[in-house]
């Protein structure tokens, strides 16, 4: 198995999946300026604040994970070229600290948040925090259907990891 070619698939997958958080983001900027301009009641009017913020914050995101990830690419290669085992080592590392983060944060906090959310939705009358709410809920949801992908191509590019790195250890 071929694990700088692994890597770099797996690299070139995160850069294909990256833009949906601009794609998203785009989505509710545009949604935001919808609502500004066309929003007659309250309750329109309310969401513009919010869908603006969450789409900075998706575009953020991903252009943020777009750069961090082409960088990568070129970064396999050298390490790999200098020691493959190093970078195999680090690369299993890394792989267990981001699935780490997942469960942590995209599997538990992020649900947690979105129910507190839907909480909050009850208990507050003013439109401007219902929409912050329902927002949020919106944004965190396209969160979690991305990195619920990332977090699938991350865990199997692990287990191939390992495989080479137990191959090597023999």
């Amino acid at each position: 198995m071929d694990i700088l070619k692994t890597a770099t698939d797996w690299a070139k997958a995160e850069l294909f999946s990256t833009p949906f958080f601009m794609l998203f983001g785009l989505v509710f900027m545009i949604s935001s300026i919808g609502f500004w301009q066309l929003g007659k009641t309250e309750m329109a009017k309310a969401y513009i604040i919010p869908t603006l913020i969450a789409g900075v914050l998706l575009l953020t995101i991903g252009f943020g994970l777009f750069f961090t990830n082409k960088s990568r690419i070129t970064q396999f290669k050298t390490a790999y070229n200098k020691d493959a085992n190093t970078f195999i080592k680090s690369e299993i590392e890394r792989t267990e600290a981001t699935l780490k983060e997942y469960k942590t944060v995209v599997f538990k906090a992020i649900p947690i948040i979105i129910a507190i959310c839907a909480l909050l939705i009850i208990f507050m009358n003013k439109p401007v925090w219902r929409a912050a709410m329902i927002t949020t809920i919106a944004m965190l949801i396209v969160i979690l259907l991305i990195d619920g992908n990332a977090h699938a191509r991350i865990a199997k590019y692990q287990k191939q990891l390992l495989i080479v790195y137990q191959e090597l250890k023999k």
